[in-house]
Formats: C-alpha cells, structure tokens, sequence
C-alpha cells in the first residue's frame, strides 16, 4: 500500500482515525527540527509545533506538506516530494520502513489502542490474536501462526513482568491514554504483539 494508506490502516484498525471530511491541513507526530535544518531565517514553517486532540488522526491526506522537507514517516514509505512531478511511485520493502512501523509514534500508539480492543473484547490467548488478525488481515491465524505467536508473547510477558518501567513506557507513547482498567504489562505484551501482526507482509501488501 501506499505510505498515505498504510498510516490510514493503522488508525483505523486501532479506532483513533479522525473520519471528518475537508477543513485545513493537520500536523501529525514527527522528530523535532527537522524543519529547522532547511528554513529560512524569515520562513513562517521555521518551527514544526505537532497538532493536539482529533488534529492527530486525520486521514495522512491531509498532513501537512512542506516542499523541502517532508514529513519522513511518509518519506520512508515511498511518498513522493513535491518539487517534481511524479508519474508513479517506487515500491519497495525495506528495513528502514520496518523500523519506521516498529517505532513511530503514531503507529506505535495505533498498536497499543488495537491490543487494548484486543485485551477488552477477546478473553483467551487465542481469541485475542485471531481479533487483532482479524481487524489487520480479515482472516484468523492459523494454527502454527498462533503457536509463533504464543512463543514470543510469552518471552515478553516475562520481559515486561521484570522491567515493569519498560511497560509503562511503551503504553504511554502517544497522546491518547491507555486504558487505566488494563494491566500495563499485558497491555504492553499485546501492543508487541499488535505492532508485529501490523508489520507483516500480509498486512502491508494488498
């Protein structure tokens, strides 16, 4: 999919995507002074300030374009720039790109929302994989799948069980909360678990 799509997916599979129609352009997450680099002294987007609230989880449509420097989220997934025309994008699937879903905050926090549907509305082991694979791929996983799965959930259960600070870190990533009725080390188990599934080739090709 496209960069614009795969942000879109993770919002709205996670249920903070923004679903109004039209209004100005909005400013998502993205790494401090990137602007800075390449303004103008007297340039009016010298300093990118990151929109607040229902701004956050707008269709990537209407994120913000600055002509020289784009937003990198966007960048890494093969969205063009705007200083030329562009007949047709590059395809590609990198490790940089996967780095990018492993840890941008906004898909990181579209991970953690996911799990925690997961966690509120599945009740075993089974059941939560097959709801977040079912919300990503629109099919259950199979059964090897899910013993893979259950493997290396285990192995962060343990992780976050004896660093409760990671935990607590991970799940407050981004500007919504975590729901307060949910063990942080589960949620934070889950949205692992979620970030991965959302990483998977299946996911990101249709």
């Amino acid at each position: 999919m496209d960069a614009e799509q795969l942000r879109d997916l993770a919002l709205s599979s996670s249920q903070l995507l923004h679903t109004e129609i039209g209004g100005p352009s909005v400013k998502p997450y993205q790494p401090t002074n990137i602007w800075q680099a390449v303004a103008m002294p007297q340039s009016n987007t010298k300093t990118y300030k990151p929109d607040s609230g229902n701004k956050l989880y707008r269709r990537s449509l209407y994120t913000f374009w600055k002509r020289t420097a784009m937003h990198p989220t966007m960048e890494i997934l093969n969205a063009p720039n705007r200083e030329e025309s562009c007949v047709q994008r590059e395809l590609t699937n990198t490790p940089l790109q996967a780095f990018v879903i492993m840890n941008d905050p906004q898909f990181v926090e579209a991970s953690r929302q996911l799990a925690a549907s997961a966690l509120q509305n599945a009740s075993s082991t089974e059941e939560r994989i097959n709801f977040i694979a079912l919300t990503l791929l629109s099919r259950e996983m199979e059964a090897d799948e899910i013993d893979n799965i259950k493997t290396y959930l285990s192995k962060m259960e343990q992780k976050f069980k004896a660093t409760q600070a990671s935990a607590g870190k991970l799940i407050s990533v981004g500007e919504t909360k975590a729901p307060e009725e949910l063990d942080p080390r589960d949620l934070a188990s889950w949205t692992v678990i979620a970030n991965q599934i959302l990483n998977m080739d299946e996911t990101l090709n249709k």
